[in-house]
């Protein structure tokens, strides 16, 4: 990809995202959705949560799947996950993440 190819698709994505938001600041209470859409609308930041963190634990290199326990970040994920489930507390299950893959990527799978 050129560097002015680049530099159109930023553009082209800043414009799409300012028209979508300054629509909705625009129309602001006018536009009603329906209960249906409101719903669906609320699992939006999960799934690109989801889209954006699965391929890097999944696949860190972007190749194949990494489905080891030398993938530090699958492992980091995994035991995250657990603990985040157990004590819903957001701090102690980030501190638990990052110690957790840059001891594991340190040690075990240097």
């Amino acid at each position: 990809m050129s560097t002015m190819t680049g530099i159109w698709m930023i553009v082209g994505m800043a414009l799409v995202t300012y028209l979508v938001k300054a629509t909705v600041l625009i129309l602001g209470d006018r536009v009603r959705f329906a209960p249906i859409v409101k719903t669906a609308l609320g699992f939006v930041p999960v799934t690109v949560l989801t889209a954006i963190v699965v391929p890097i634990v999944v696949a860190p290199h972007h190749g194949d799947a990494e489905l080891s326990w030398r993938n530090p970040q699958l492992v980091a994920a995994l035991g995250t996950a657990v603990v985040g489930f157990s004590t819903r507390h957001a701090l102690a299950t980030i501190a638990f993440g990052l110690a957790l893959f840059f001891a594991w990527h340190m040690w075990v799978a240097p």
